[in-house]
């Protein structure tokens, strides 16, 4: 028996890196997925967008692990997109239970040297898709009168900020609005909403030549090898990074029985990052 038996997840972004833990992890305790991913790169990222062959991947590490998967190509930009998805998704399996809007970017330079352009990308996925995901679930959850829970992937700079990539932490900011104010919304229908807060984690968008850069100015071309020093001097605990099966865990948490009084609530995943910084 898992602890999901019965359940439903939507989740955005699942071809591979977080949104993959996500689903697989869910997947493991007896939920069915409801899924899409963009399949593309986006203009303004450093490193290469997911395909259609991961998320294959994705959608046979699902069914291994004994649960069913509705599964699509499409942009969380464009609302009716991602409403076709869920749609199919509620015509399989009837409900749905959980919404994790995981899809997410990662790109930046000096505020006033980022174009309009890159800044609508970043704000268009991060938080329009971000809106646009939740806005195609709820009415369901609503209907169905049996609660459920939201969780938002929020990040370490949806409560401080940093330099250089301020188009990001203004959107995630943006994320932890929404958060709050669908938790006050919600909570009559005993639908639960919180956020989880990771420091960096261990995918291709902190494994980039921008990233790496942001990290070792004082390098040309800095690899993997020379940031991990200086990515473990940002945290408490002496570790670089974290792995997306750690936010894997705490959203696991979030959504079962544990956390069934928690909601409106930006859960930090941070190795000490806030604090030490």
């Amino acid at each position: 028996m898992g602890k999901l038996d019965g359940k439903v997840a939507f989740i955005t972004g699942i071809a591979r890196g977080q949104g993959r833990s996500h689903a697989l992890t869910l997947a493991r305790e007896g939920a069915d997925i409801i899924g899409l991913d963009l399949c593309a790169k986006p203009a303004t990222t450093a490193y290469p967008g997911t395909t259609e062959d991961d998320l294959q991947e994705t959608i046979r590490l699902v069914k291994e692990a004994g649960r069913q998967i509705v599964a699509e190509v499409a942009d969380t930009r464009d609302f009716e997109q991602v409403k076709t998805v869920f749609d199919h998704g509620i015509e399989q399996f009837g409900r749905v239970d959980i919404v994790i809007p995981n899809a997410g970017i990662c790109s930046g330079a000096k505020t006033w040297e980022i174009s309009p352009q890159d800044w609508r990308e970043m704000v268009d996925i991060n938080l329009n898709g971000v809106f646009h995901t939740v806005k195609a679930a709820i009415p369901t959850m609503i209907a169905q009168n049996e609660g459920g829970s939201i969780v938002f992937i929020g990040s370490t700079e949806a409560i401080k900020g940093a330099e250089n990539i301020s188009s990001y932490a203004a959107a995630k900011h943006g994320v932890t609005g929404l958060m709050t104010s669908l938790a006050r919304e919600l909570g009559r229908y005993r639908i639960r909403v919180n956020s989880v807060n990771p420091t960096c984690v261990d995918t291709h968008m902190i494994n980039n030549d921008f990233v790496y850069g942001l990290f070792r100015p004082d390098l040309d071309k800095p690899t993997r090898d020379d940031v991990i020093d200086t990515f473990s001097g940002t945290h408490i605990l002496p570790v670089p990074w974290i792995q997306p099966q750690d936010v894997s865990n705490a959203i696991l948490y979030l959504v079962t029985e544990p956390g069934r009084y928690i909601t409106a609530t930006p859960l930090v995943i941070d190795a000490g990052f806030i604090v030490k910084s």
